[in-house]
């Protein structure tokens, strides 16, 4: 038996099913969409065995990234918990086949309710399909599964789908990391997202004035060990010279050791404010013309801090 080999082949056979559900993609997507963006409700998803399984997944990713959602099992929903459902609602079913007996029985109750149901499913033709006012077609040809029974490449089918629903409804909500973040606080995760430049930035500076010779600006360097100094005067930030800086004026072979900190300081700095995110300011550092590994950290002009690339990309995990 070559298990590698069979475990391959099931990639491939799942890999064709979704490509096969990527080309049946229609304008029911664009019409289940304006449905969530437009609603005054929840979205409701319902399922049952491994469809329900695959529900709570959806429902969980779609909460988390800024849609009001649930997870109502239909089997319970026969026995109370349509309860969640109001008329605002959207009610998205999901069954492969569209005939599953929990689904369907449901469905009587969600429309005298007035929600608006979206079916899930491999079968327009069903009951599901026929009742419901939008569908998504989840269809496969062929199961995963070498007896073609056990749901396979159905499952993958719809957990696909729900994440083409929550990554439209990400972008036409313009959501944000930091939006992420207050759905998501816990764990490393939370703490990358929320992290700000103050909780990052080195406070002990690197400081010199205008008039510090080449000897005190390098040693000021060394001594703190931040690829930085920041020339200041009566607490404002005049400028900044970095180991580039360094290197250039080097140039001046002769010259050097004559010139002095205002002679080859970069006035146009960038720099961060100290609550602004740690992600915003990883993104000044990198998304520009050429990448700079120091960003001085300021508040009404006064430098109070000083953040380097690395200290970002250790606490974000990029």
């Amino acid at each position: 038996m070559d298990i590698k080999k069979i475990a391959q082949d099931l990639f491939d056979k799942e890999i064709c099913e979704l490509e096969k559900v990527k080309d049946k993609i229609s304008d029911s997507l664009e019409i289940v969409i304006n449905l969530i963006l437009n609603s005054k409700g929840k979205v409701v998803i319902t399922g049952i065995g491994k469809s329900g399984i695959i529900g709570k997944k959806i429902a969980a990713t779609l909460a988390s990234t800024g849609t009001l959602a649930v997870f109502m099992n239909s089997a319970e929903g026969l026995h109370g918990d349509l309860g969640m459902i109001n008329k605002n609602d959207i009610v998205i079913a999901i069954s492969n086949s569209g005939n599953s007996d929990e689904v369907i029985s449901i469905i009587p109750s969600i429309k005298k309710i007035g929600a608006t149901l979206i079916a899930m499913t491999g079968n327009s033709n069903s009951r599901l399909g026929k009742e419901a006012d939008a569908i998504l077609d989840i269809g496969v040809e062929k199961e995963g599964c070498p007896l073609n029974l056990a749901p396979m490449s159905s499952t993958t089918s719809t957990l696909v789908m729900g994440d083409a629903l929550a990554t439209v409804l990400i972008t036409a909500r313009n959501f944000k990391p930091e939006n992420f973040a207050v759905y998501h606080p816990g764990g490393s995760l939370g703490r990358r997202l929320l992290m700000k430049v103050r909780d990052v930035m080195h406070k002990d500076l690197p400081i010199a004035q205008l008039t510090s010779d080449m000897d005190t600006v390098i040693m000021t360097m060394t001594k703190k060990r931040l690829g930085v100094v920041c020339i200041v005067e009566n607490d404002e930030l005049l400028g900044i010279i970095t180991e580039g800086d360094i290197r250039r004026a080097l140039k001046m072979k002769d010259k050097f050791f004559t010139l002095k900190a205002e002679d080859i300081m970069t006035r146009n700095y960038t720099y961060a404010t100290e609550n602004i995110m740690a992600l915003d300011a990883l993104d000044l550092m990198e998304n520009r013309e050429s990448q700079i590994s120091v960003l001085p950290v300021l508040s009404d002009k006064q430098i109070v801090g000083v953040v380097r690339i690395h200290d970002l990309l250790n606490v974000i995990g990029k």
